[in-house]
């Protein structure tokens, strides 16, 4: 896997995927754009997600809508790294039952999210869940 950043101006960056996908970023509190920080977060949560879905159908289950909500901790002083994030999975569709997703959400957390499980090497993550109601 390969990629590139480019700078654009002032603390704004545009990254490009080797699959040719762009995004912006913005090291100005995100001013203008995502921090890379906020990336990171964002990419647990997408990573996460991806997997407790795919996990989901597989196992045969109609998930209508799925959801992760990430809160964080970052220490004060330079580097600023996380020292704690939590995924509180908020997930939807026909007859999931707490064991189901609680599943999901585990193997997600243990053995296929590989953004979560690098990160978890730096920083205390969790993971809570919660079953919505289809509309």
């Amino acid at each position: 896997m390969e990629a590139r950043v480019k700078w654009v101006e002032d603390l704004s960056f545009v990254g490009e995927s080797s699959s040719g996908h762009q995004v912006m970023m913005d090291g100005n509190s995100g001013d203008k754009a995502p921090s890379p920080m906020e990336m990171v977060l964002i990419a647990a949560g997408g990573c996460s997600a991806i997997d407790v879905v795919s996990i989901l159908r597989k196992g045969r289950h109609q998930v209508t809508d799925c959801e992760v909500k990430l809160t964080s901790k970052r220490r004060e002083e330079a580097p600023r790294l996380f020292t704690d994030i939590n995924l509180h999975f908020i997930v939807s569709g026909k007859a999931l039952t707490d064991k189901i997703v609680e599943r999901a959400v585990q193997l997600s957390a243990e053995k296929y999210c590989s953004v979560s499980l690098m990160l978890g090497k730096a920083a205390n993550i969790t993971h809570s869940f919660e079953i919505k109601d289809p509309e």
